[in-house]
């Protein structure tokens, strides 16, 4: 074990000590702290101030970090303790990452071992363990194409909020593959900077679509109102109501009976005459047309529709103003991947197996434990069990780096 983090180690100072690696500067890097990750040590060290970005480049050089980070804050004294750095603001930022996304193929390539006891499984890891009732867990995660895709659908949904509904335009949206299973997205914009922790909340709950009022409690309860009939089931055009009018629409243009059933939804109404709700209640609003169908049918239908069309973010990262966040450019200690920014208009086109491989070049014999297939640099790869193979240095760290992997003696 000693000689494979040796041997990562080695190439990750190779990456930071060639000149040819870029790692672009941050904006006003003068009033960001700046943090790193010791790779051999596996102390954090914080309250770093760089005023000059070459000296940061300079101590990556020197240092070799395994993961490095900055301030979304901008800080008088950065190089302060918490109580004197004195904050002048943050920029809005969104973490995305597959471990928040309930997915299918967790159940076949993670792995968690309860720390107390050993018992182990599959999937992510449980609150409390079986046997033991311990809470702490040792897991094996691994950033398979369905989990990042996952988490692209997420960052796609989140800058569609972003753009359409805040009004951000693209140019003000800083979008980032993290180096490992997500991505990041940065708005750095006067009028966001200075909000506080709470305001932010009130955006995350926005993205998230936490508080609708249409599927407030009040809603949910339909009462009777003097020389009217029960409340009624409306929807406008904008926010939140288009993108649930709209989730709506796709949801019953494809959905099956047994769709219906499967999210707790009865009614066969709603499949056998596609077209006309489609039309008449949906698009023209004319929700009590449609015979036989409930205002709490159309409200559980929204709630469904809600859930599919809300930004699956990590919202603790959003709402912390001293947040530390992954520096562009820099590897991944999970990984050996770069974090990499790209344009938010390429968020479907960019190939983390490509874009953000940082070596390129030679060949390294581990001794692999267990991998599933994966993609690196074009090449398809594995699955591998209890094997000794030579394989691409990105391929071979990753899997060291995933504790799936030794170098071969």
């Amino acid at each position: 074990m000693e000689a494979s983090r040796e041997y990562v180690f080695q190439k990750f100072a190779e990456y930071y000590q060639d000149p040819s690696s870029v790692i672009p500067a941050t904006s006003r890097p003068e009033q960001r702290e700046f943090g790193y990750l010791m790779f051999k040590e596996r102390f954090m060290v914080r309250h770093r101030r760089f005023a000059d970005f070459n000296n940061f480049r300079a101590m990556l050089s020197d240092t070799v970090p395994s993961d490095v980070y900055h301030s979304c804050a901008y800080y008088e004294n950065p190089d302060y303790d918490m109580d004197k750095k004195c904050w002048l603001g943050a920029d809005l930022v969104f973490d995305i990452d597959a471990d928040h996304i309930p997915t299918d193929c967790d159940k076949i390539h993670d792995e968690f071992k309860c720390a107390k006891c050993g018992f182990s499984g599959r999937g992510l890891p449980l609150e409390v363990c079986p046997c033991c009732e311990a809470t702490k867990f040792e897991y094996k995660t691994w950033p398979c194409e369905r989990c990042i895709q996952s988490a692209r659908n997420e960052t796609a949904k989140l800058l569609d909020m972003l753009e359409n509904d805040f009004g951000f335009s693209q140019d003000e949206l800083h979008v980032y593959f993290s180096g490992h299973r997500g991505y990041h997205v940065h708005v750095e914009n006067e009028v966001v900077r200075t909000l506080d922790a709470m305001a932010r909340k009130e955006i995350v709950d926005y993205v998230t679509g936490l508080g609708i009022a249409v599927l407030d409690k009040e809603a949910k309860e339909p009462r009777r109102k003097k020389g009217a009939g029960a409340k009624k089931f409306s929807l406008h055009d904008f926010g939140w109501n288009r993108r649930l009018k709209l989730g709506m629409a796709e949801f019953l243009q494809k959905a099956t009976k047994e769709d219906l059933k499967a999210v707790g939804l009865k009614n066969k109404v709603l499949v056998d005459d596609k077209e006309t709700i489609i039309k008449r209640a949906i698009n023209e609003g004319k929700w009590e047309s449609i015979k036989g169908v409930s205002v709490q049918t159309w409200l559980n239908l929204a709630e469904y529709v809600r859930d599919q069309q809300s930004s699956k973010i990590d919202t603790v990262v959003t709402t912390d103003i001293h947040r530390l966040i992954r520096m562009n450019g820099t590897l991944h200690g999970k990984t050996g991947l770069k974090k990499v920014e790209f344009p938010a208009k390429n968020l479907q086109d960019f190939d983390p197996f490509t874009g953000a491989v940082a070596f390129k070049k030679g060949k390294m014999k581990v001794l692999v434990s267990d991998a599933p297939e994966f993609r690196m640099s074009g090449e398809t790869l594995g699955p591998y069990k209890n094997q000794t193979v030579e394989l691409p240095v990105a391929a071979a760290v990753m899997l060291i780096c995933k504790r799936r992997a030794e170098v071969a003696q």
